[in-house]
């Protein structure tokens, strides 16, 4: 394949091999096109659940949700359910919602605080650790029955700067054999201090391949999100690649796109981008071109005065969007003052359905200057000083869900699109090297279905 500006654009062109900054080394994931079908297909979403879901370490929840012993959440996928518990030690263990002597769900909520379980079916109870602790009436019971006392049954649990992950599989590989994102990679943001702040679960009407397709590219922001081209450059976004289908955009924000002849004069976008780095526009004397770097320093300066330590951060971690992939189905839009993590969850049942839930973390800062990026859409007024976890914003397909310009529009055109790929007009995907990162996630899922992994 032949080297084009896509594959070479670089942020930073002087960045050494071993920056987190660095352009990563091309991946060939060939040219295939694939199947339509893996879009819709019934016996398709079966196969993924048997050979990926329940086979790969996915993202169950952050640390910070669950700081105290006892204190739990729960993680839905599909037909499971699954209870993510602090144990009386500090560590966690995950626990399958399920009793076993009826199969009852132990928890019905999506977050609390316990000293134990206790089944509403018939009282059966189970400390923190999943161990029975007592069954009622045991003596009506056959001893050979519950000599033991059937405990909850755990799955395998491992934290990784700050995010909680589970996999379902009897014997995975160790977490970071899988993980794919280098050392270092998310440690540097403090995931493990930032709160939640809002969690939201929208069910749209796609496929969850579909979502993600959709966002693992830029390609489609000038023509579906028209209003990004004033303050982010979506042709000069440097695209990596990582193994085990991790990957990552690193997106200019604070500048024009390349699309846009004018490069010089200040938008009201940009104008906003300034504010919130507390940048008095009036005051500014340059042009269009020199507020990223405007922005980066402000947010030094911010840094110093409160000290913050942006020193272990680069230039365009300070301003850009480092937009990164984890397999199978999340991507975190990750700046310092806090991350926009979403995950692509599939439809209990149908194929052609999928719940996009997103959490937008915050890194608490007592200062009335500080905030996420306005992107990120916090609802005006919501409380990002981290002493309250938010309940989770349920909402059905033709809901209102309030998740911002941006996102409204995708949840609109993504069905429009999982109509089309029904169609027998369409042979399947013909991915340009802008949606290097569709191709490389796809490879990795044709691994785990093809029993590689």
């Amino acid at each position: 394949m032949s080297t084009n500006v896509v594959e070479s654009w670089q942020i930073n062109p002087n960045a050494k091999a071993d920056d987190l900054e660095a352009k990563q080394p091309f991946i060939d994931n060939g040219l295939d096109v694939l199947e339509a079908s893996r879009y819709y297909s019934p016996d398709f979403m079966a196969l993924e659940w048997e050979k990926m879901w329940t086979r790969t370490w996915l993202i169950a929840g952050i640390e910070t949700d669950i700081p105290e012993p006892g204190d739990y959440s729960v993680f839905r996928i599909r037909r499971e359910s699954i209870i993510i518990v602090r144990q009386e030690d500090g560590s966690i263990k995950a626990l399958y919602n399920v009793c076993a002597h009826r199969g009852n769900q132990i928890v019905h909520n999506d977050r609390g605080s316990l000293v134990q379980f206790t089944c509403s079916f018939h009282s059966w109870q189970y400390g923190l650790d999943g161990a029975c602790t007592h069954i009622t009436d045991k003596e009506t019971f056959n001893p050979q029955l519950v000599c033991e006392n059937p405990r909850l049954k755990e799955l395998h649990c491992e934290t990784h700067a700050g995010l909680i992950f589970i996999n379902m599989d009897d014997n995975p590989p160790p977490l970071k054999e899988r993980f794919g994102l280098p050392e270092g990679y998310l440690e540097a943001y403090q995931l493990d201090k930032m709160h939640c702040v809002r969690h939201t679960v929208s069910e749209w009407a796609a496929n969850w391949k579909t979502g993600i397709d959709a966002f693992y590219e830029t390609y489609h922001l000038h023509s579906v999100h028209p209003e990004t081209q004033d303050v982010m450059d979506d042709m000069g976004v440097q695209v990596d690649l990582y193994p085990h289908g991790g990957s990552r955009m690193l997106v200019p924000i604070a500048v024009k796109t390349k699309r846009q002849a004018d490069q010089d004069v200040i938008n009201p976008s940009l104008e906003y981008m300034m504010m919130e780095a507390s940048i008095d526009p009036a005051q500014f004397n340059g042009s269009a071109k020199e507020v990223r770097e405007a922005i980066q320093r402000a947010k030094r300066e911010r840094s110093d005065r409160l000290g913050l330590g942006y020193e272990r951060f680069t230039d365009g971690q300070l301003t850009d969007s480092w937009a990164t992939g984890i397999f199978p189905n999340v991507q975190i839009g990750l700046h310092p003052e806090g991350a926009f993590l979403m995950r692509f969850m599939p439809h209990s049942t149908d194929p052609e359905k999928f719940y996009y839930d997103t959490m937008t973390l915050v890194y608490p800062v007592d200062d009335p200057d500080y905030s996420v990026p306005g992107w990120m859409g916090l609802p005006e007024g919501t409380d990002t000083s981290g002493e309250i976890r938010p309940d989770t914003e349920y909402t059905g397909i033709g809901e209102p869900a309030d998740l911002g310009q941006v996102l409204d529009q995708d949840s609109e055109l993504l069905p429009v699109v999982q109509q089309g790929i029904r169609s027998k007009g369409f042979a399947g995907a013909i991915w340009g090297e802008q949606e290097q990162r569709l191709r490389h996630f796809h490879r990795e899922l044709n691994r785990y279905l093809d029993g590689e992994k």
